[in-house]
């Protein structure tokens, strides 16, 4: 149960105290009423005494009586209901009383922690205590007890009545009629003669108070000084002053008496807030999860109660009311509470005393017993008798009656005396006699009332003499609710008992006892108890978190039906705490529903909404029927509740996380024959791998821009942001450039939902970038308002307006906050330990001033190339922002795919632009090189001896996109090095195929920058992704061998020039067309071949094709072969190149663009370095063929160009254009062999164990004298056989086995003496004997079966061979268990 104010011993001391009747005349009345209160509500609040009395039992010993509080209470004559049920106005106020009490707001509630539960709620339950309470107080008067009934009543006349003592017999007359003529079942005296106290009211304010005192005397003369008082009140003569504060202590005592006058008030102002049923959806009329409401089971038919409600109203009612004890000052405070006093001390209690030893001395004499039930005590409980009968062997005799005088009731009622004044034990044995005599006679009611109050007298002992007997209290409540039909007096059973038992800590036995009690005829009741039993199940020491939740909605669903529904709000939300997210889809359903309905009822909007949108945004296991159903009654508290704001829509739910955000334009479209660079879109799919690409290739145009150097503040660009990229970092945003938000929507309901009037909003809060401190200015508010060029800054906040309908016309328009949540921090040990997460920045970007924007597109990009085929495209590149760009650069993964020339060559790129014709097409013999006509005549003079060789051209520094074998940006010329707002440049753009077959992705990064300086943004980026699908072309081979044969012609000449023709090489070059007539090729031709070197040059073809063309069709293969000619070194960096024409007329220059660029591009390696020697030859480095295909395309013929290119670097070693694996693998014969051994079987692991086996000898029995020597030293011999046909090496280990590494087994007390192991090797089926020693410190049986045994062979298995040729000792079986005796001798 839920912690009381109040302990145990409190609640049941001031469940059960003497009553007090009060008779006032007319007088005596009106001077009450001045403080707005009778006599009897003018003497509650004092009614607890604060001094202890004493009382004398009758064996003479004093008993204490503490803390004793009395009821006073106006003489009621009205019928009382029946003893078995409560009337329904009891019923109205117990309720009313339950529901002006709820939880304080603003209190912190109880925390438990129970396994992964963290729940939060009230650790005690007001509510519950006040309905016990009223419940106890109300309950009618019946005959099997005396604890209600009055023991004393006061007579009150006023001093200004003509003749007092007049009125004060007219009084007791009255009380005396009321009592024992007959006419009156209502109120119950305890007995016949009861006390009459005369209490003489003075009014200080106006009455004689010298009349008063002489009255007063005349008083003690007639009833006694111990039988009257003088009460003088209403001291206060002017209204209270404003400065003046005196306590109304009444409030309290008086506020539940007035909340049976308030219902009908109530009702009248609930059915104000009733919404009309006419707005009511008919869906809503019927719910398979409905409350327990009218039949029309809509939100319409639930009454909206108005923020406070009844309290509202309760609390208006109390204040028209005014205020009590106008009249009193604190000294008429101290005049009642001394009254009160005196008149328990000096009245009541000598009463009660005198009246226990009359009964007592009455029980004596009646039973002859002796003359003290404490010295008959033995005597009642001794042996001798019959046993008693049990309730359950009873016949239902409920309705018996026992006369006044009988000698049952004379005990039960002395002992209700002894328990009034807290004499527990004289209580507990009267009890407990009257307990047996009623069961004897077979009275149900009034046994099963001595079974209560014996119990509960047995507790109160101080000491506790006796445990507390629980089966007494089960017996009653089980007796007064299944064989006496009396709910009214079980239940207060079970409150009592329920209160016993949690003070015990037997929570289980108390929550049993509450769920037992529980039934149809009372809900509230009901609802009560299962909250408390709710809370037996939540403080036991291991909490039954789940029984606590179900009991709480058991609870929750009774208080819903007694229309206590605050209280029922609150155990479903208790109860919520629990079954949330623990996969329980349905019950939480069930849960949330109710919250929302009865929130809606409450008018509490923002509970609702949250309820209902728990069912609709889970992962929801109902059917379509009831999710529509859902969702139309949450459209509809939308619509009645919030009809003034955007709410916060649940449905359609967001995937904040899957949020993309893209800054800058959308991809334009290509027109005509134009391609556009890809760049990037939401289009395409995030991937780690192309993300790390895109970033070096950004470092390495950086580093371009920036002397080979990246800045420490470098930044990727990301256009595209997601949940994969880096948002820890504010994103930058161009001011008038657009940000695409793609949001993921999904509804996770069975039923369609439309949606409508989609719109993305914003805050925007300007700032100035210029300053240092990038403060922020006045927030700027523009909810889709366009940012334009004056406004810079950044996004704070997104949300989504929509309009959301259902399939009934209901149509609510609202919003949904767009936030997304970064990902959860895991580095530090509190991150580890907690749940928190980092910050995401993608919705929230910085606004920066204008920067360019660039747009390329390309033309005649070919999608299709032969290996080495080179092609001319064309770039155009296109500034469509109000900025000037300038630093144009270009990044890719393949630098040596493409080249815009004139970097490097002997030609500038203008001039090689202008001299390069357009690529040919159909039947055309142009060339996409620079080429020059040779002599007339024979195109091969130089090839005869006798005429000149060919020319040689030397080239410098490589060209850019590769230093020292390393890919760098490419700077691309622009006229002026700008591009202009709204201006446009196009480039030719050479491309050269793969040389390896296969489709490549080919990545381009375009870099550019403002011309302005100063931005927040230092550059900008362009991507375009292509595809190219490379066919198969020719594999060019080539070798060089040294040669030693001079050509006596040249020796002069060429020893003038610095050759050296004696140290001479022959280059053989062999090409073969591997394609298979793929692409429409037909055949190729070699036109040149060309060589670069520094030392090096190409001097003379030795098997030319003289008049013929060198002309390959599928799978030929030609030879060429040449002579080099060793030259003078060249200084720095220069190197030759020398072209040899094979028939053409027309000379290609090799080292102009873009010959020379794409040689330079496909061998990158330093010429400075010598890569080797054989036989003091240097090697010629690079040799490259320049060759012509003619492909036939849709009927025409088309003439191709390209280039291969091979890298010598060793004398006499093949080396080939194409990787060595993707030439054509040659047949190879099939080779048969034997048919392999066997395979040996290998010993098994129980073979292995196997290998030996042990015995040990030793004298069974053995004697030693331990009382003049010590130790006992017995000699055993281990035997030991090799059982396998090979040979085996042994280790006997004689330590003990250990058990763990921190203890050691002790095998009887005993060790070996000696060494701790032996190795033996053992022949095949030998068998070894071993001489051990043991010895032993006390008599006793010890088994000696503790050595180990390992063997090995001493040549390896194949297996162990396999594993690593060492063979491995195996543990052998052990022997069976060894036992010696050892005694002492005398």
């Amino acid at each position: 149960m839920a912690q009381c104010v109040q302990s145990v011993q409190e609640f049941i001391q001031d469940s059960f105290v003497p009553m007090v009747a009060v008779l006032c005349s007319e007088d005596a009345e009106k001077v009450t009423r001045k403080n707005n209160l009778n006599f009897a509500e003018l003497l509650r609040p004092f009614c607890r005494l604060t001094s202890e009395g004493h009382i004398r039992d009758p064996n003479n010993q004093v008993q204490p009586v503490k803390n004793l509080r009395i009821s006073v209470n106006n003489v009621c004559t009205r019928p009382a209901p029946a003893t078995g049920s409560l009337s329904p106005a009891q019923r109205r106020l117990l309720g009313e009383v339950v529901s002006s009490i709820q939880p304080p707001e603003g209190v912190t509630a109880n925390i438990i922690t129970a396994g992964d539960h963290d729940l939060s709620f009230n650790a005690t339950t007001p509510w519950f205590e006040a309905y016990r309470e009223s419940f106890l107080q109300s309950m009618p008067a019946s005959d099997h007890e005396f604890l209600n009934h009055y023991l004393a009543c006061l007579l009150v006349v006023s001093s200004s009545e003509a003749v007092p003592v007049e009125q004060f017999l007219k009084l007791s007359q009255e009380q005396h009629r009321i009592q024992h003529s007959g006419d009156y079942t209502n109120p119950r005296w305890f007995i016949p003669n009861t006390l009459k106290y005369y209490v003489l009211l003075h009014d200080t304010s106006q009455g004689d108070e010298q009349r008063a005192d002489a009255v007063y005397e005349d008083m003690k003369q007639r009833y006694g000084s111990q039988g009257c008082y003088l009460l003088k009140i209403n001291s206060r003569t002017s209204p209270t002053g404003a400065d003046e504060q005196i306590p109304d202590p009444w409030s309290q005592y008086l506020h539940k008496n007035n909340l049976l006058s308030q219902v009908s008030a109530e009702l009248v102002l609930s059915s104000a807030w009733c919404v009309p049923s006419d707005e009511m959806p008919d869906s809503m009329q019927s719910h398979p999860l409905q409350l327990d409401c009218p039949p029309s089971g809509g939100l319409d038919s639930l009454g909206v109660l108005p923020p406070g409600g009844p309290t509202a109203a309760r609390a208006a009612a109390l204040a028209a009311a005014g205020t009590h004890g106008d009249c009193l000052t604190l000294n008429d405070h101290d005049h009642i509470r001394q009254f009160l006093q005196e008149f328990t001390f000096r009245g009541l209690l000598p009463h009660i005393e005198k009246n226990i030893r009359q009964l007592n001395d009455q029980l004596v004499s009646r039973k002859g017993l002796s003359r003290s039930l404490f010295s008959a005590t033995k005597k009642w409980f001794g042996g001798g008798k019959a046993p008693e009968k049990s309730i359950a062997e009873l016949k239902s005799t409920s309705g018996l009656l026992y006369p006044p005088e009988a000698p049952e009731l004379q005990i039960r009622k002395m002992a209700d005396l002894c328990f009034l004044v807290q004499h527990y034990e004289l209580a507990y044995s009267c009890y407990h006699t009257a307990k047996k005599d009623f069961l004897s006679d077979q009275a149900l009611l009034y046994a099963a009332g001595a079974l209560e109050m014996a119990a509960v007298s047995a507790f109160l002992q101080a000491g506790a003499p006796r445990p507390y007997p629980a089966h007494y209290m089960d017996t009653a409540i089980q007796t007064y609710r299944d064989g006496c039909k009396n709910m009214v007096l079980a239940e207060r059973c079970a409150l009592l008992s329920a209160e016993v038992l949690k003070s015990q800590g037997k929570y289980s036995d108390a929550a049993t006892l509450l769920i037992k009690m529980t039934s149809e005829d009372s809900d509230l009741r009901s609802a009560l108890l299962l909250e408390q039993a709710a809370h037996c199940f939540i403080n036991m020491r291991n909490p039954m978190v789940r029984k606590f939740a179900f009991h709480m909605i058991l609870a929750g669903h009774r208080f819903s039906k007694a229309g206590q529904k605050r209280h029922a709000l609150r155990c479903y939300c208790q109860a919520m705490q629990v079954y949330r997210a623990r996969g329980w889809s349905l019950a939480e359903d069930h849960i949330n529903f109710t919250i929302g309905r009865q929130s809606f009822t409450l008018r509490q909007p923002d509970n609702a909404v949250e309820a209902f949108r728990h069912i609709l945004t889970n992962d929801s296991q109902q059917t379509a029927t009831q999710q529509g159903a859902f969702l139309r009654e949450y459209l509809y508290v939308y619509k009645v509740l919030l009809g003034h704001y955007l709410p916060k829509l649940p449905l359609p739910c967001i995937h904040a996380a899957a949020t993309r955000v893209y800054f800058g334009h959308e991809r334009r479209l290509a027109e005509g024959e134009k391609q556009a660079a890809t760049n990037v879109s939401l289009d395409q799919e995030y991937d780690q791998e192309q993300a790390v690409m895109w970033c070096q290739l950004e470092e390495q145009a950086v580093a371009s821009a920036h002397r080979g150097v990246v800045p420490a503040a470098f930044q990727p660009s990301q256009c595209c942001l997601n949940s994969q990229t880096d948002n820890l970092r504010t994103p930058l945003a161009v001011v008038e450039e657009p940000i695409i938000v793609e949001v993921t929507f999904q509804n996770p309901l069975k039923v369609s939902l439309l949606l409508s009037d989609l719109s993305l909003q914003w805050s925007f809060t300007p700032r100035d970038l210029s300053s240092p401190q990038q403060g922020d200015l006045p927030s700027d508010e523009a909810s889709g308002e366009p940012i334009t060029n004056d406004k810079v800054g950044s996004l704070v906040q997104l949300y989504i307006t929509l309009t959301a309908q259902s399939s009934q016309p209901l149509v609510v328009r609202g919003q949904q906050d767009l936030e997304i949540r970064g990902p959860r921090l895991n580095s530090t040990k509190e991150d580890k330990t907690s749940v928190s997460h980092g910050q995401d920045q993608r919705l929230h970007p910085l606004i920066t001033p204008p920067m360019p924007l660039m747009e390329v597109f390309f033309l005649q990009f070919p999608t299709a190339l032969l290996c080495g085929e080179i092609t001319k495209a064309y770039v155009e590149f296109c500034n469509v922002s109000g900025v000037a760009l300038r630093g144009l650069r270009v990044a890719s993964t393949h630098p040596h795919f493409f080249t815009f020339g004139g970097v490097g060559g002997t030609s500038s790129s203008s001039s090689s632009a202008a001299s390069t014709p357009l690529s040919p097409t159909s039947a055309e013999v142009c060339s996409a090189y620079h080429t020059l006509a040779t002599p007339p005549g024979d195109p091969h003079h130089h090839l005869h001896p006798g005429h000149p060789p060919p020319p040689v051209y030397l080239v410098s520094s490589p060209v850019e996109g590769l230093v020292r074998g390393k890919a760098v940006a490419v700077e691309i010329p622009l006229e002026g090095g700008v591009l202009r707002p709204g201006q446009s440049a196009q480039l030719p753009l050479w491309l050269r195929g793969p040389d390896q077959e296969g489709v490549h992705e080919i990545n381009f990064l375009f870099y550019y920058e403002s011309a302005e300086k100063g931005g927040r943004i230092s550059h900008r980026v362009l991507r375009h992704n292509v595809f190219i699908c490379a066919s198969r072309s020719l594999s060019v081979c080539a070798t060089a061998c040294p040669s030693s044969v001079p050509s006596a012609d040249h020796r002069g000449r060429d020893a003038e020039d610095g050759d050296h023709l004696n140290d001479g090489m022959l280059v053989f070059v062999d090409v073969e067309n591997v394609n298979m007539s793929e692409a429409g090729v037909r055949e190729f031709h070699i036109i040149q071949v060309s060589s670069c070197s520094r030392q090096w040059r190409l001097h003379k073809c030795i098997n030319p094709y003289k008049d013929k063309d060198c002309k390959l069709t599928s799978r030929e293969r030609a030879k060429l072969c040449f002579r080099a000619a060793r030259c003078k070194p060249l200084k720095g960096n220069h190197r030759r190149i020398t072209p040899f024409l094979i028939p053409l007329l027309r000379q290609i220059v090799s080292s102009t663009t873009p010959c020379a660029d794409f040689f330079f591009r496909c061998c990158p390696s330093d010429p400075v370095k010598k890569e080797g020697r054989a036989g003091g030859l240097s090697v010629l480095k690079h040799l490259f063929a320049h060759v012509q295909a003619y492909v036939v395309e849709d009927n025409k013929q088309l003439i191709l160009e390209g280039q291969l290119h091979v890298t010598l670097q060793t004398v006499g070693k093949e080396a080939f254009s194409l990787p060595q694996k993707e030439e054509a693998q040659e047949m190879v014969l099939l080779k048969f062999k034997p048919d392999l051994p066997p395979p040996v079987i290998q010993p098994s692991v129980e073979q292995l164990s196997t290998l030996i086996k042990t015995n040990l000898h030793y004298p069974e029995t053995y004697s030693h004298p331990f009382v003049h020597e010590r130790l006992c030293v017995v000699p055993v011999t281990l035997t030991m056989s090799n059982c396998a046909l090979a040979e085996v090496e042994v280790l006997i280990d004689l330590r003990h086995k250990t058990i763990s590494p921190d203890s050691t087994e002790v095998h009887g007390t005993f060790t070996w003496l000696g060494q701790t192991q032996y190795r033996r090797r053992l022949r095949p089926q030998e068998v070894a004997p071993l001489p051990l020693r043991a010895c032993f410190l006390h008599a006793g049986v010890y088994n000696l079966s503790t050595p180990r045994v390992f063997a090995k062979f001493t040549t390896p298995t194949r297996k162990e061979e396999e594993e690593g040729g060492v063979a491995v000792e195996t543990s052998q079986q052990a022997a069976s268990p060894a036992l010696i005796i050892i005694t002492s001798q005398a």
